[in-house]
């Protein structure tokens, strides 16, 4: 079913009755846009229980636009399995019926941060982590690594994935969160480079003032068959403990002409920096944003939700080209307390040497206590509009959770809001719900893939909308 919305800004939303399972500022600034009001159809049942999907990434294919990749990580009940591996979802018809597919563990590990991107050829890339015995000081032959693997296919099968840093026997350094990037730009003498972003943990959870945090890079010129060395930021550290005060949340995004972008938050607020050869080097970090209230945010009924920034830039043709964009929540708006987190987002138009004041992105009245959180953002490569996903709590009595989607064609000054989600959910404590969603724009069109709590399981919806492209 193709619904078409009456509204300034024309959309459709692609849904379907079936899916198949197989498997350094301190002011901030208002948008200014008003909430679209219309009724949508429901979003997509990606999956059903009883297994519970949470941490979701989502990528459109550039060659084919019917053709999305989602990602998400899967706690598995049946005990002849791994409890928690990775799957990814497939769509061949935009988003109108999806495929599960799981992923290869063949070394048992702990799977986790799964997240997926599409290079300009259709090469499917998925980063993701795997560990064992982590908390489990005992535990026999204990490994933390970070991996990718590629596909050729579509994402129905992948090569071995690569480990681009694995340590055997040995949980210390922990490697964490990574994200990856790629460079899609036709301009850039580094298109199609693979970057994976992560933080390293001296020793995971260590409250000892000895261990720490950092930023680490690595990136990929052949299609992500090898890596180079892991290189770490020339930036400050954060503490071991997995909190405000640890440097987490890198991102890389490429510009227009191959420069490499990402912020992170931690101790010192929201950092950034840039390399301008592919990210072989980088320049020296400097806090851009202030954060109040720190990027691990309480949210009640929830505990943990991230407002870890998402860096995208613009590498269309049109008139923000080559803007950086940097997408973030926090609780300026009550004092650094948790209760009421807002989603903002900054811009650079001079390659990140000056930023705008924060923007809030959501529309709800402003002080209501009523949290919004898990924010994503993607800007489009060809329409350069900025899209952004995140949870809102602004019906109701406050407790129950809608997904909403903004969406800016003036370079991130104004949004329009579109609720995307056809029912609240109240997240089940008893399950862990993840660190972010999944979001992807190209060519006008927008997917997003969400975790929706049911009383059985934390099950995957997902929704493809088509914007006119000015």
């Amino acid at each position: 079913m193709i619904v078409r919305l009456r509204a300034p800004l024309c959309a459709l939303i692609v849904v379907t009755l079936h899916a198949s399972l197989r498997g350094g500022l301190s002011s901030v600034a208002c948008a200014q846009s008003s909430s679209a009001s219309q009724d949508l159809p429901a979003p997509v049942a990606v999956t059903n229980g009883p297994h519970s999907a949470v941490e979701t990434a989502i990528a459109i294919d550039p060659t084919n636009l019917d053709h999305i990749v989602g990602s998400a990580v899967v706690t598995i009940g049946d005990p002849r399995v791994r409890r928690i591996s990775n799957f990814t979802y497939i769509t061949w018809d935009g988003g109108r019926s999806w495929d599960a597919v799981a992923m290869p563990n063949p070394e048992g590990r702990v799977q986790g941060d799964d997240a997926v991107v599409i290079d300009h050829e259709g090469r499917v890339y998925r980063s993701f982590m795997g560990f064992a015995h982590l908390r489990n000081p005992r535990g026999v032959h204990p490994k933390t690594g970070l991996f990718v693997a590629a596909s050729n296919d579509g994402g129905l099968t992948y090569e071995p994935a690569v480990p681009y840093i694995d340590h055997i026997n040995s949980i210390t350094p922990f490697e964490d969160k990574p994200y990856p990037g790629v460079d899609l730009s036709a301009d850039s003498p580094y298109r199609g480079s693979v970057y994976v972003a992560w933080t390293r943990f001296t020793r995971y959870g260590s409250p000892s003032p000895d261990d720490s945090s950092f930023i680490y890079l690595v990136y990929s010129r052949d299609g992500g068959r090898t890596f180079s060395r892991p290189l770490r930021l020339p930036a400050g550290g954060g503490d071991a403990l997995d909190g405000d005060n640890t440097v987490e949340g890198a991102v890389p995004a490429a510009g227009p002409d191959g420069t490499v972008y990402m912020a992170w938050s931690g101790p010192r607020g929201i950092e950034f920096s840039r390399s301008t050869d592919g990210g072989a080097t980088w320049e020296a970090a400097r806090t851009i944003l202030d954060q109040p209230g720190g990027w691990d945010i309480e949210i009640q009924g929830l505990g943990r939700a991230n407002g870890m920034p998402v860096t995208a830039a613009d590498i269309s043709d049109g008139p923000h080209r080559g803007t950086v964009y940097v997408n973030w929540a926090d609780l300026r708006n009550n004092d650094g307390l948790d209760g009421d987190a807002d989603i903002f987002l900054a811009r650079s138009s001079d390659g990140g040497a000056t930023w705008s004041e924060p923007l809030r992105v959501n529309q709800d009245p402003l002080g209501n206590d009523r949290d919004q959180f898990f924010t994503w953002m993607s800007v489009d490569p060809v329409d350069g509009s900025v899209n952004i996903v995140y949870y809102d709590r602004r019906a109701g009595d406050g407790r129950g959770v809608h997904v909403y989607l903004a969406r800016s064609t003036d370079g991130g000054r104004t949004f329009r809001e579109y609720k995307i989600s056809d029912e609240p959910f109240v997240p089940d404590t008893r399950r862990f719900f993840g660190d972010y969603n999944g979001i992807s724009a190209y060519g006008g069109r927008v997917a997003c893939l969400w975790t929706h709590s049911t009383g059985e399981a934390n099950v995957l919806r997902a929704a493809v909308l088509d914007f006119p492209v000015e």
